[in-house]
């Protein structure tokens, strides 16, 4: 594979809004009287990936896998056990206090739950308003016009303002939650499974809300999600994770149509297929086994306990992480058997 000029390896440099190097995140494990860490849950364990400004990425993969501890790592929710996050050039593990509250002006989160992440005390307003608040932005007559303009563009009356989350539907609590992640014009969101609490009506409606305001203000998404059909929809890139680690990443199109990674064939050939006729002819790949505990991970390849591709080098060394083609990062020993399925 030829190496990149300097020009081009400028030009991508310049266009990469965050790069995130060596990420790990574990949590103790505590036991007895006196709490003794006796061990450690490795929820992310040592993920490296780029997002390029101006588009979404898509993190997918089973429950438990560590994609929401790793957005959640990123806006720095969680501090990091070892590696770097940088955004827009500045790495974020090493900033802290009133320095990382100013940073987050530039990345925010719209969570999973639209019940659970909106104060229920409350009004819309002062939800939509709380960050331009805390960040001393807009008062007054300033910040109800804001408000209005935040509501109007998620699709909202800005005469809610002055209602209550319980008065709102789920599909229109998730538009207050998307309103409040807006408020401080940011340019990088994480969409932590923003529509899995949704009815699958509201859903498309929502993911198109949130391509349009993309468009609208040149927004940057890392979009985390388990339907697979809807990344993607949405995606321009998708990165797949499993037990902590990344498996595959690649443009959209080449991780669905020639995946490279074993557990990544297996999640696709889960996707259901409207067509009885092409779903009865299709071929599975049902994985055997449950996804093993991160606080004992396999060793060697994490996936071989359950890969039926699994060789004695997968159980005994850990594969590199690696571009197997331009544009096509893996993490298996044996991805170029797969490229003639590209």
């Amino acid at each position: 594979m030829s190496m990149p000029t300097n020009t081009e390896a400028a030009r991508a440099a310049d266009d990469v809004l965050l790069h995130v190097e060596n990420l790990k995140v574990y949590f103790p494990i505590l036991r007895g009287v006196f709490q003794r860490r006796v061990g450690d849950i490795k929820a992310v364990d040592g993920i490296s990936f780029d997002v390029i400004r101006g588009e979404t990425l898509g993190l997918v993969g089973e429950s438990g896998c560590g994609k929401s501890t790793t957005g959640r790592a990123i806006l720095q929710l969680y501090r990091l056990t070892d590696g770097s996050v940088i955004l827009d050039g500045e790495d974020l593990s090493k900033l802290h206090g009133r320095t990382l509250r100013q940073r987050r002006r530039k990345m925010q989160m719209i969570f999973q739950d639209p019940y659970a992440s909106l104060n229920p005390r409350m009004t819309i307003g002062e939800i939509v308003s709380e960050p331009l608040e805390v960040h001393n932005i807009a008062k007054g007559k300033e910040k109800s016009e804001r408000i209005a303009y935040l509501l109007q563009v998620v699709g909202l009356n800005p005469q809610y303002a002055n209602r209550y989350p319980h008065e709102f539907s789920g599909g229109q609590r998730q538009r207050v939650g998307i309103a409040r992640a807006l408020a401080l014009e940011p340019s990088f969101i994480v969409c932590d499974e923003p529509i899995s609490a949704l009815d699958v009506s509201i859903q498309a409606q929502v993911v198109n809300l949130l391509e349009d305001i993309q468009k609208k203000m040149g927004l940057t998404y890392l979009f985390i999600a388990h339907d697979l059909s809807m990344v993607r929809h949405i995606s321009n890139r998708v990165a797949v994770m499993y037990l902590g680690k990344m498996m595959e990443l690649a443009d959209r199109s080449e991780v669905y149509i020639g995946p490279l990674h074993p557990y990544t064939q297996a999640l696709l050939s889960a996707i259901p297929i409207p067509d009885p006729a092409l779903e009865e002819k299709r071929h599975r790949i049902i994985l055997s086994g449950d996804v093993p505990s991160p606080a004992n991970p396999p060793t060697g390849c994490v996936f071989h306990t359950r890969c039926p591709y699994a060789e004695a080098v997968c159980r005994e060394q850990e594969p590199e992480w690696r571009e197997a083609r331009a544009g096509h990062f893996v993490a298996c020993h044996f991805a170029e058997r797969f490229m003639k399925k590209g």
